[in-house]
Protein backbone atom coordinates (compact mmCIF):
# COMPACT_ATOMS: atom_id res chain seq x y z
CA UNK A 1 0.00 0.00 0.00
CA UNK A 2 1.30 3.27 -1.08
CA UNK A 3 1.82 6.51 1.37
CA UNK A 4 0.19 9.49 -0.39
CA UNK A 5 0.22 12.46 1.21
CA UNK A 6 -2.14 15.54 -0.30
CA UNK A 7 -2.63 19.19 -0.81
CA UNK A 8 -4.56 21.94 -2.49
CA UNK A 9 -3.50 25.07 -3.44
CA UNK A 10 -5.48 28.82 -4.27
CA UNK A 11 -4.41 32.16 -4.12
CA UNK A 12 -5.93 34.25 -4.01
CA UNK A 13 -9.09 31.69 -3.26
CA UNK A 14 -10.73 31.41 -5.77
CA UNK A 15 -8.11 31.92 -8.61
CA UNK A 16 -4.93 30.13 -10.14
CA UNK A 17 -4.90 26.55 -8.17
CA UNK A 18 -2.48 23.73 -8.25
CA UNK A 19 -2.06 20.31 -6.26
CA UNK A 20 0.59 17.71 -5.05
CA UNK A 21 0.91 14.14 -4.13
CA UNK A 22 3.92 13.30 -2.12
CA UNK A 23 4.53 9.72 -1.74
CA UNK A 24 6.68 8.81 1.38
CA UNK A 25 9.47 5.67 0.72
CA UNK A 26 11.45 4.75 3.18
CA UNK A 27 11.50 7.95 5.02
CA UNK A 28 11.71 9.59 1.89
CA UNK A 29 9.15 12.13 0.43
CA UNK A 30 8.86 13.15 -3.22
CA UNK A 31 6.20 14.44 -5.03
CA UNK A 32 4.71 11.90 -8.46
CA UNK A 33 1.76 13.93 -9.59
CA UNK A 34 1.09 17.70 -9.73
CA UNK A 35 -1.69 19.17 -11.50
CA UNK A 36 -3.18 22.96 -11.61
CA UNK A 37 -6.53 24.88 -12.68
CA UNK A 38 -5.83 28.60 -13.96
CA UNK A 39 -9.25 29.37 -11.87
CA UNK A 40 -10.09 27.24 -8.98
CA UNK A 41 -10.07 26.89 -5.16
CA UNK A 42 -8.33 25.55 -2.35
CA UNK A 43 -11.65 22.72 -2.08
CA UNK A 44 -11.10 21.75 -5.94
CA UNK A 45 -7.61 21.53 -5.44
CA UNK A 46 -7.50 19.67 -2.03
CA UNK A 47 -9.96 16.93 -4.28
CA UNK A 48 -8.43 16.89 -7.32
CA UNK A 49 -5.20 15.91 -5.02
CA UNK A 50 -7.14 12.95 -3.81
CA UNK A 51 -8.41 11.55 -6.96
CA UNK A 52 -4.80 11.88 -8.89
CA UNK A 53 -3.49 10.04 -5.48
CA UNK A 54 -5.97 6.92 -5.73
CA UNK A 55 -5.63 6.95 -9.62
CA UNK A 56 -1.92 6.71 -8.76
CA UNK A 57 -1.69 3.71 -6.49
CA UNK A 58 -4.54 2.54 -8.55
CA UNK A 59 -4.89 -1.58 -7.47
CA UNK A 60 -2.14 -1.45 -5.07
CA UNK A 61 -3.98 1.10 -2.80
CA UNK A 62 -2.90 3.69 -0.49
CA UNK A 63 -3.15 5.36 2.75
CA UNK A 64 -3.98 9.15 2.15
CA UNK A 65 -2.93 12.01 4.62
CA UNK A 66 -4.85 14.95 4.06
CA UNK A 67 -5.58 18.24 6.69
CA UNK A 68 -8.60 18.53 4.36
CA UNK A 69 -10.96 17.44 6.91
CA UNK A 70 -14.10 18.42 4.53
CA UNK A 71 -13.24 16.27 1.15
CA UNK A 72 -12.57 13.28 4.37
CA UNK A 73 -16.00 14.24 5.51
CA UNK A 74 -17.65 13.89 2.58
CA UNK A 75 -16.29 10.53 1.40
CA UNK A 76 -17.15 9.22 4.95
CA UNK A 77 -20.05 10.75 6.20
CA UNK A 78 -21.72 12.78 3.30
CA UNK A 79 -21.73 11.22 0.00
CA UNK A 80 -23.14 8.04 1.23
CA UNK A 81 -26.39 10.16 1.62
CA UNK A 82 -26.22 12.08 -1.48
CA UNK A 83 -26.00 9.30 -3.64
CA UNK A 84 -29.18 7.93 -2.45
CA UNK A 85 -30.64 11.24 -2.81
CA UNK A 86 -29.57 11.27 -6.65
CA UNK A 87 -26.49 12.87 -5.84
CA UNK A 88 -28.37 15.97 -4.43
CA UNK A 89 -28.36 17.55 -0.34
CA UNK A 90 -31.65 17.80 1.32
CA UNK A 91 -30.82 21.87 1.27
CA UNK A 92 -29.68 22.40 -2.48
CA UNK A 93 -27.09 21.59 -4.89
CA UNK A 94 -23.49 19.78 -4.08
CA UNK A 95 -20.90 22.11 -5.34
CA UNK A 96 -18.55 20.04 -7.59
CA UNK A 97 -19.93 17.23 -7.77
CA UNK A 98 -18.46 16.20 -10.65
CA UNK A 99 -15.14 15.91 -8.15
CA UNK A 100 -17.53 13.98 -5.65
CA UNK A 101 -18.62 11.75 -7.71
CA UNK A 102 -15.14 10.78 -9.29
CA UNK A 103 -13.72 10.85 -6.05
CA UNK A 104 -15.93 8.91 -4.48
CA UNK A 105 -16.26 5.88 -7.26
CA UNK A 106 -12.71 5.76 -6.70
CA UNK A 107 -12.69 5.68 -2.45
CA UNK A 108 -14.69 2.42 -3.31
CA UNK A 109 -12.99 1.20 -6.59
CA UNK A 110 -9.83 0.51 -4.30
CA UNK A 111 -8.27 0.34 -1.36
CA UNK A 112 -7.92 3.51 0.44
CA UNK A 113 -7.28 4.58 3.97
CA UNK A 114 -7.68 8.09 4.82
CA UNK A 115 -5.43 10.25 7.81
CA UNK A 116 -6.50 13.94 8.90
CA UNK A 117 -3.41 15.63 9.65
CA UNK A 118 -3.83 19.27 11.02
CA UNK A 119 -2.50 21.82 8.78
CA UNK A 120 0.45 24.55 8.69
CA UNK A 121 1.47 22.87 11.93
CA UNK A 122 4.59 22.17 10.91
CA UNK A 123 3.93 18.15 9.80
CA UNK A 124 7.37 17.11 7.42
CA UNK A 125 5.25 16.22 4.55
CA UNK A 126 2.07 17.64 5.00
CA UNK A 127 4.58 20.88 4.38
CA UNK A 128 5.89 19.49 1.00
CA UNK A 129 2.98 18.74 -0.23
CA UNK A 130 1.79 22.13 0.30
CA UNK A 131 5.25 23.49 -0.91
CA UNK A 132 4.49 21.26 -4.19
CA UNK A 133 0.59 22.27 -4.43
CA UNK A 134 1.68 26.18 -4.39
CA UNK A 135 4.54 25.36 -7.17
CA UNK A 136 2.10 23.41 -9.18
CA UNK A 137 0.01 26.47 -9.08
CA UNK A 138 2.31 28.43 -10.51
CA UNK A 139 3.35 25.94 -13.20
CA UNK A 140 5.91 23.46 -11.75
CA UNK A 141 6.55 20.34 -13.35
CA UNK A 142 7.90 17.00 -11.11
CA UNK A 143 10.73 17.58 -13.81
CA UNK A 144 11.73 20.60 -12.49
CA UNK A 145 13.54 19.31 -9.17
Amino acid sequence: MKILWTDGSANPNPGPGGFAVIEVEDGVGRPVRLGREAKSSNIRMEGMAMISAIEYAGEEGCEIYSDSEFWINVLTKWAPSWEKRGWKKSNGEIKNLEIVQKLYGLYHQYPVKLNWVRGHVGTQYNELADEWANKARKGATIDEN
